[in-house]
């Protein structure tokens, strides 16, 4: 999967927490945030609209606009991973959360079907038909 397939692959599910996330489509929707989130931080700093905190208002729009499909892509990305979806709250706790979603999201999906569903890298057994 690539950057571009990836990123539009995320905005449809937009809101979908069902369902199983490569591990390609995971790390470059997280790139693309990476690249919108550096241009809205440059947009404010050029305009003079950031606070003193670093945050101006662009930045706010594109955080607020790409939560959800973020927290999406990492709750499917968990089920691909053979886990459940609620771990994503330990990205709440300091360094060892972040650590914990960290190692959870470079590992290899399951090869096979889960509670999740079918493996995304392999064909759906309904494909054949």
């Amino acid at each position: 999967m690539g950057f571009g397939t990836a990123v539009s692959t995320v905005f449809k599910k937009y809101g979908g927490f069902s369902g199983r996330a490569r591990r390609s489509e995971y790390w470059w929707w997280t790139l693309f945030v990476g690249i919108v989130t550096i241009a809205a931080v440059l947009m404010d700093g050029s305009s003079g609209t950031d606070v003193a905190d670093g945050t101006g208002p662009v930045q706010g729009l594109v955080t607020l606009a790409l939560l959800l499909p973020n927290l999406t892509v990492t709750v499917r990305r968990l089920h691909d991973t053979g886990r459940s979806g609620w771990r994503v709250l330990f990205g709440i706790v300091p360094v060892v959360g972040f650590i914990l979603l960290l190692v959870w999201t470079v590992q290899d999906s399951d090869p096979l079907s889960n509670r999740f569903g079918f493996s995304p890298k392999e064909a759906s057994p309904w494909s054949t038909w």
